[in-house]
């Protein structure tokens, strides 16, 4: 994995933003994986870069950009979470239904390849699992991270990182296990 590293200062501006944006398919993914929404990992992704080109001033030339911007879309993320803790939103659970059932034949094209990508036990397993768990696993194994950038990402020690990663780890091989032994069973009575 090649790590992005932004250019020396007498670069030109525009610089910042095209690494930025060579990184928007992995942030989206993650903000999908975070969100589990379209329409929501869309507005952490343009919120996450609308809050880098503010705040490019401060980012260290030199440094990884793409733990940056991860940084960024955490500490987004993690807002919106304990802002809507706060304001709890009344549901008619029919309508999502609805609404889910109707998005699911209109699949976008990211949709199709992360679908295609993971395997559909691995994506069960990987949703069953606490976030704080989920989180570190994907930045770790999917998006390749090294744990003292995960722990910067998520604002942790490195030992919680890894901590998180091994019993998030251990909880999908135990979900994968577990299936398995149930499809074996059914195959075996069948």
């Amino acid at each position: 994995m090649s790590v992005l590293r932004f250019p020396p200062r007498h670069s030109e501006p525009h610089d910042f933003e095209s690494a930025a944006l060579a990184e928007l398919d992995a942030l989206y993914r993650a903000a999908l994986r975070l969100t589990r929404s379209e329409a929501e990992a869309d507005d952490l992704v343009q919120d996450t870069f609308v809050k880098a080109i503010r705040a490019k001033a401060r980012f260290e030339p030199g440094s990884n950009l793409r733990a940056w911007l991860f940084t960024i879309l955490m500490n987004t993320w993690r807002n919106r979470r304990r802002d809507a803790g706060r304001d709890p939103v009344d549901v008619d659970s029919e309508r999502v239904e609805l609404a889910a059932g109707a998005a699911q034949d209109s699949a976008s094209p990211e949709d199709l390849l992360l679908r295609s990508t993971l395997d559909v036990d691995l994506k069960a397993a990987l949703d069953r699992m606490p976030a704080t768990f989920r989180e570190a696993v994907w930045l770790r194994d999917v998006e390749e991270f090294s744990y003292a950038e995960i722990a910067r990402i998520l604002d942790v020690p490195v030992g919680t990182v890894m901590s998180r990663i091994s019993r998030g780890r251990r909880q999908l091989y135990e979900y994968l296990t577990a299936q398995g032994a149930a499809v074996a069973s059914a195959a075996g009575r069948g």
